[in-house]
């Protein structure tokens, strides 16, 4: 754990005092300074108007004249000074003697500097007299018939202005103790509020954690998608910047931003409730888990993981292919054996003609449906997967039929999606009647017919025209709407092969084809598609 001095809450708390402390510091020093020359400047005012007052007494004029002999100046200004609170009230004549002054001594002495007053104007300043340094005010006296006849200096004392300033003072010390109070409870709240924040991890986990989460994060090949309380994505990774197509994206941008309407959305969202959902976006066939993240009791949003099942999703249905073909081989491989058998009897009982009746027979079997296909379809690919389908669905007692009016010439439909759409809806249509309970004691259980026919369509332009129906339970009336929805599926899983993949991949190829696809149900199920005659329109 990071020692006290380097966590956050101490790094915040010695901050904050330190410039608590450095701003009362300047403060009161500016304030110290301004409020003594603001205090200096009134005590000189102070002087000034009391010396004014005892210049302009009629009673003090009359005694300079006459040279003061009833002593009336000591006690008139020794009672102005016990009034006011001066510190010396001192009266001057003319010629600079004294004649009155707190120390009794100085009376009737001259004073070392010039009596200034005698301009007639009001002097102030700070002198450094007898009794100290003080606010000096000096101010004329004058007569009757307005001569000045002397000047009276008061002056109070810098004692005197210092012991208001200090108590001044004290009173902004009070405040700026306080205000550190106060600065240390708020840095205190601060890095609580901050380690609450950040889950009680100190800056150094921080930056730990960041490293070790972008490290693992863009490492592996799952993508990750964060999505905050708020919606806003605050992890993106490259692998899933790479498979839902939001390479420009920010992080910060809500999920609604970035995201279409569809699936995917709708799982990263929580929409979709569940694990191992399956997504089909244009290029990738995706599974999505989505997992809420709480830490320390709160709600942090959630985290979407995503995989890449393209591929293998790919090599599951050809190897399901291939498992079914097997099978169907190794029946015709059993039946072709027991054919044979029975040719091997009929020539060893000399029933050479029986033999040759029955052998005619097979060949005529095996040969009809394979040229009723080639006759009407004219795409070798196409028809070698009808046959395929055929023989499949043959061993899990299904007829697979091409309806009478299919007609489809060589080079139309080269450059569509027909085989991987055609497989898909031939596969679907032969599961549903091969696990249709109605008809388990059936042969054949059912019966599924693929029409395939070209047309001008309403624009004028050559369209391929697929019908794929079957004979099975059928699709529910609510749920047509939901067929093409990426996982949609009323099946049972089956091993590692995804389930409610198949249509959405059908659907999604139609329409990147520029095509449409419709499902009905009048009896069992039924999907029409149309897809554009590109091929034809350059050979027309």
């Amino acid at each position: 754990m990071p020692r006290l001095g380097r966590t956050l809450a101490a790094r915040i708390l010695a901050a904050v005092l330190g410039i608590v402390v450095v701003t009362l510091a300047v403060g009161f020093a500016l304030f110290s300074r301004l409020a003594a020359n603001q205090a200096d400047a009134q005590a000189r005012e102070q002087a000034a108007g009391i010396a004014e007052a005892v210049g302009r007494s009629p009673e003090v004029a009359r005694a300079l004249v006459d040279g003061d002999p009833g002593n009336q100046i000591p006690a008139l200004a020794e009672r102005v000074r016990s009034s006011t609170h001066a510190s010396y009230v001192v009266v001057i004549d003319r010629g600079g003697t004294r004649h009155s002054h707190p120390n009794p001594y100085l009376i009737g002495q001259r004073v070392e500097e010039p009596v200034v007053a005698l301009d007639g104007r009001v002097h102030t300043g700070m002198n450094e007299g007898s009794l100290g340094r003080s606010a000096n005010a000096k101010a004329p006296v004058v007569a009757a018939d307005g001569s000045v006849v002397g000047e009276v200096s008061v002056g109070i004392l810098e004692t005197q202005v210092s012991g208001r300033l200090h108590a001044e003072l004290a009173d902004i010390a009070l405040y700026c103790a306080v205000a550190l109070a106060l600065g240390v409870g708020a840095s205190l709240l601060l890095a609580r509020a901050i380690k609450r924040v950040t889950f009680g991890l100190e800056p150094a986990e921080i930056v730990g954690l960041v490293q070790e989460r972008e490290a693992m994060l863009h490492g592996i090949r799952e993508g990750v998608l964060g999505v905050d309380a708020a919606g806003g994505i605050n992890v993106l990774n490259d692998e899933a910047r790479r498979l839902l197509g939001l390479q420009h994206a920010r992080l910060g941008q809500r999920v609604e931003e970035l995201l279409p309407k569809g699936r995917v959305r709708r799982i990263v969202t929580g929409e979709v409730p569940g694990s191992d959902l399956v997504a089909v976006t244009d290029e990738h066939l995706l599974v999505l888990n989505r997992r809420p993240v709480s830490v320390a009791g709160r709600d942090a949003g959630s985290v979407v993981t995503i995989r890449d099942r393209t591929e293998m999703e790919a090599l599951l249905r050809q190897l399901d292919s291939m498992e079914g073909l097997s099978t169907a081989l190794r029946a015709q491989e059993h039946e072709f054996s027991n054919r044979l058998h029975v040719l091997a009897v009929l020539l060893e009982l000399g029933e050479v003609e029986e033999a040759t009746r029955y052998s005619s027979q097979l060949q005529a079997e095996t040969t009809y449906a394979s040229e009723e296909v080639r006759t009407r379809i004219g795409s070798p690919v196409v028809a070698a997967l009808l046959l395929a389908k055929a023989t499949v669905a043959a061993e899990r007692d299904v007829a697979v039929r091409l309806a009478p009016e299919s007609q489809l010439r060589a080079d139309e439909g080269g450059e569509l999606p027909l085989v991987s759409v055609l497989g898909n809806l031939v596969d679907n249509a032969v599961d549903a009647v091969a696990n249709d309970p109605r008809t388990a004691g059936d042969s054949p259980r059912g019966t599924v017919t693929v029409t395939l026919t070209t047309a001008p369509g309403t624009d004028g332009r050559a369209r391929l025209h697929l019908v794929v129906e079957d004979t099975g339970p059928g699709i529910p009336h609510d749920q047509l709407r939901e067929v093409f929805v990426d996982g949609f599926t009323t099946k049972e899983p089956r091993g590692a092969m995804r389930r409610g993949v198949g249509l959405a991949l059908v659907h999604r190829l139609v329409t990147r084809a520029g095509g449409t696809i419709v499902a009905s149900s009048p009896g069992g199920a039924r999907f029409e598609v149309t897809l554009p005659l590109r091929v034809a329109e350059v050979a027309s």
